[in-house]
């Protein structure tokens, strides 16, 4: 019985990706990040989330370069929760796995947290 019934529009869906984000951490290092949303990854239906760009702990010469990219994908997110309460989690726990990897955290950290 997985995805909700139908999907949450852009609007609402942005607005759980900014409760989620208000919810990181406090201490919690990022920068030079942007968060974004999309509806699907093409050729990757059932991605919720990815990373792009340079973790903190590989940043040397790191100038002059664009933002680091998190994008949250809306469809796969909507079909894999079972209600709008566990939406509200696949994202939270999305947001956390991707800014993870922002602070170079790898798969089996991440895991380890509750993170994946």
């Amino acid at each position: 019985m997985a995805g909700l019934v139908e999907l949450v529009p852009v609007a609402a869906f942005e607005e759980l990706v900014a409760d989620a984000l208000d919810g990181l951490p406090e201490g919690f290092g990022f920068s030079n990040v942007v968060v974004v949303v999309e509806d699907e990854k093409p050729g990757q239906p059932n991605l919720l989330g990815l990373y792009e760009g340079v973790p903190l702990t590989h940043r040397e010469h790191y100038t002059g370069t664009l933002p680091d990219r998190i994008t949250l994908f809306r469809h796969p997110l909507c079909r894999h929760a079972v209600d709008l309460d566990d939406l509200v989690r696949e994202i939270r726990v999305t947001v956390m796995h991707e800014f993870g990897h922002h602070v170079g955290l790898d798969e089996h950290r991440l895991h380890e947290l509750g993170w994946a």
